[in-house]
């Protein structure tokens, strides 16, 4: 096991705010909507590299965390060049969130210190609840050289952040889909249009959506307003309303007061997309690395524990 140096004040990520609301998730049911969300901002992503070099693009960095509470990460991987990603994740530690990966092309092999093993294949998801702490290794099989998909974290809340750690691998059938005029969406966790995903999480009430849409169709969506909710374009052109959002770009939903959903319109070429929602924790939030708590001294334990064996 590699010892991670103990954090210093400087190296630890921490901000806070006020509670959160507590306003309940739309069930999903195809209620229209009649007050959409604007865009607020659009979000390009940072070229970056994790794990034994694999290349990605990181698009909700940690300067967006409050902002997009309760989510804390999403990494974009793309590539069709096996030196972008072949070193893989090896070895590495987790506590106080969750991890949620979604292939789009090629193979992931998980291994953790729990004795758990599995393959994520092509439109497979993983749901792993860190919680008090688990050792982990993501490491890419080469088919036909491509290799494209996501990784989002999301927030535990503090009366949960120790939790015995869990996980699920989800294979392709197993993620509802709901399908209309020109859209599929894939369910991967909330509900859309009356159809439950695969994942169901009572207190970040996340929405999870993977939208195909073919030229110039619409989607619509519920979403409460005070929930936090992004958009982010892997194929061709998508708009939010009036406004446009281009290829590998994210778009930020502005919370307006009386907004109760989203509507997507595909441009000429079509589209795909991943819609991203959920309830605001609204607590502090302490970062340093692969650990997030609430507090510095939370933080000081978890690298302690780690380098003492007690994730294991």
């Amino acid at each position: 096991m590699n010892a991670i140096p103990a954090p210093t004040t400087s190296s630890i990520v921490a901000t806070t705010s006020a509670n959160g609301p507590t306003t309940s998730a739309a069930s999903g049911a195809s209620t229209a909507v009649q007050n959409a969300r604007r865009i607020e901002r659009l979000i390009q992503g940072q070229a970056t590299s994790d794990g034994a070099g694999v290349k990605l693009t990181r698009v909700l960095t940690h300067e967006l965390q409050r902002r997009l509470d309760p989510f804390l990460l999403l990494d974009v991987f793309a590539t069709d060049r096996p030196g972008d990603y072949v070193g893989g994740f090896p070895d590495h530690p987790h506590r106080g969130f969750e991890t949620v990966t979604y292939m789009l092309a090629g193979r992931m092999r998980h291994r953790d210190s729990a004795g758990h093993e599995g393959m994520l294949t092509p439109a497979a998801v993983q749901w792993m609840t860190a919680g008090r702490g688990v050792i982990h290794s993501e490491m890419p099989e080469q088919q036909d050289g491509l290799l494209e998909g996501f990784q989002l974290w999301l927030n535990l809340p503090a009366a949960r952040k120790m939790i015995a750690p869990w996980y699920r691998d989800i294979p392709p059938e197993q993620i509802p889909e709901w399908r209309g005029p020109g859209v599929v969406a894939r369910v991967i966790a909330g509900a859309a249009q009356g159809v439950a995903g695969a994942v169901q999480r009572a207190d970040t009430e996340p929405l999870y959506l993977d939208l195909h849409l073919d030229p110039a169709a619409a989607f619509e969506q519920p979403l409460p307003a005070t929930h936090n909710a992004f958009v982010y374009v892997y194929r061709g052109t998508l708009a939010v309303g009036d406004a446009s959002v281009a290829l590998r770009h994210m778009a930020i939903l502005a919370n307006d007061a009386g907004s109760d959903g989203v509507r997507l319109t595909a441009g000429a070429q079509g589209a795909r997309a991943l819609l991203v929602a959920g309830r605001p924790l609204g607590e502090p939030i302490a970062q340093y690395g692969p650990f997030v708590m609430n507090t510095r001294e939370q933080i000081h334990q978890a690298v302690q524990d780690y380098n003492a064996g007690r994730l294991a």
